[in-house]
């Protein structure tokens, strides 16, 4: 089989400059769940990306006034996630749980391959530009292991699964948090990017709720 070197722009880091890194790569075939994935992907990114601004933001707030499935006791630790391009707003329902006693966290990506790491955020404090100028904590926020983890995603089924961009970080992050201790990983969506089923494999962790504009979907 050739293998070749391709060079990939690296991780941005927090001053906002990037490196690069030389990639040893051996090209090898795709699997049919790989291109099962892909073209899901687009289909999905079609769908979301199609819903009005309006409907998306009547969506974050249905979920946000509808009663939360969980109860939350004072001190529990939300994680949520400062959307990207289409992605429904976390933020009504994080305002929402952190009246209600939570503490806050947002992800933080801290390498290619690596899982997400938490960093505690209050409410109205400021964040910096991170990876992909995605908004994140400030690098002296405290780590934090969330109790609840607040899902982005592309695509979902209801057995749980969930597609992502492809880079694996949040199926990571799960598992990493699953071996500490007992975590609920949620799901927010739009409706519409509900599938049928979600092309898995082993390494694809499952979602214990779903939350849509429309409902609350238990996986469990």
């Amino acid at each position: 089989m050739p293998t070749y070197f391709r060079r990939e722009p690296g991780i941005e880091r927090s001053n906002g400059r990037r490196g690069s890194a030389l990639i040893y790569m051996a090209m090898s075939p795709t699997t049919p769940v790989e291109d099962s994935k892909a073209t899901l992907r687009r289909e999905a990114s079609t769908r979301r990306d199609a819903l009005p601004a309006e409907a998306r933001a009547t969506a974050a707030e249905a979920i946000a006034a509808r009663p939360f499935p969980l109860p939350i006791v004072a001190g529990s630790i939300v994680s949520g996630f400062m959307p990207l391009k289409s992605e429904i707003n976390p933020l009504p329902l994080l305002r929402t749980l952190a009246g209600e006693g939570a503490r806050l966290a947002l992800p933080v990506v801290v390498g290619r391959g690596r899982s997400l790491i938490m960093r505690e955020w209050k409410w109205g404090e400021p964040l910096s530009p991170g990876v992909w100028g995605i908004r994140e904590p400030v690098p002296e926020a405290a780590e934090v292991e969330p109790d609840i983890l607040l899902v982005p995603l592309l695509a979902f089924d209801r057995a749980g699964y969930r597609l992502g961009y492809g880079g694996g970080y949040y199926d990571l992050t799960i598992a990493r948090l699953r071996a500490r201790k007992a975590v609920i990983a949620i799901g927010l969506a739009f409706a519409v990017q509900e599938v049928s089923a979600v092309p898995a494999t082993l390494r694809d962790a499952r979602l214990g709720l779903v939350l849509t504009e429309r409902e609350v979907i238990d996986c469990r």
